[in-house]
């Protein structure tokens, strides 16, 4: 199946998702989180998908995060709303009765990274920039981010992220427990 903000493909029993913006750096606006939501509960009612691999299209990002100038032009309830629809999505995610591996090419940031903790495993291209940029526009990661990044690498290097909002190698991140392999 094709649709403008994602590519999906099944082969073999492996359900491909790929986020497809990368004139935005697939940044998630409301409706690929829509779109992201019921591609993975169809993935998960699909007795042909044992397996779903998700990245983003493009050599430049996995997902940079939210997608920025949509975010600008919502009032403080549309801005929770969106938060919440996020994390609902991440939550389904999480919860997937079939195992998610997130494929991380180029940059997770923000909402970005947040999707890539939701999966079950993470792996990264040598050349990913991972990070919580958050803090560099007033922000905290909206997603569920924190509580993820917590459980995955500790108070120390979580306060790190959140708190510089630099991001960090791939290298960096396999040793911090963010991702679980760094591939060529």
């Amino acid at each position: 199946m094709t649709d403008s903000l994602l590519l999906i493909d099944t082969a073999n029993g492996v359900r491909t998702i790929r986020v497809n913006r990368p004139d935005k750096l697939n940044a998630l606006n409301a409706a690929t989180l829509d779109a992201l939501d019921t591609a993975f509960a169809e993935a998960a009612s699909d007795h042909t998908v044992r397996v779903v691999v998700l990245t983003g299209s493009g050599p430049k990002a996995f997902v940079a995060g939210a997608d920025i100038s949509e975010m600008n032009a919502l009032t403080p309830v549309q801005g929770r709303d969106f938060s919440l629809r996020g994390t609902r999505m991440m939550r389904r995610l999480e919860k997937s009765p079939k195992p998610v591996i997130a494929m991380v090419n180029g940059f997770a940031l923000g909402g970005g990274l947040e999707l890539a903790m939701s999966c079950h495993l993470r792996i990264a291209a040598d050349s990913a920039k991972v990070g919580q940029p958050e803090i560099n526009l007033g922000l905290i990661p909206g997603f569920g981010g924190t509580q993820r990044l917590l459980r995955l690498c500790g108070r120390a290097a979580t306060l790190e992220l959140c708190l510089t909002g630099a991001p960090v190698g791939a290298e960096r991140a396999l040793q911090l427990g963010i991702v679980n392999r760094v591939v060529p």
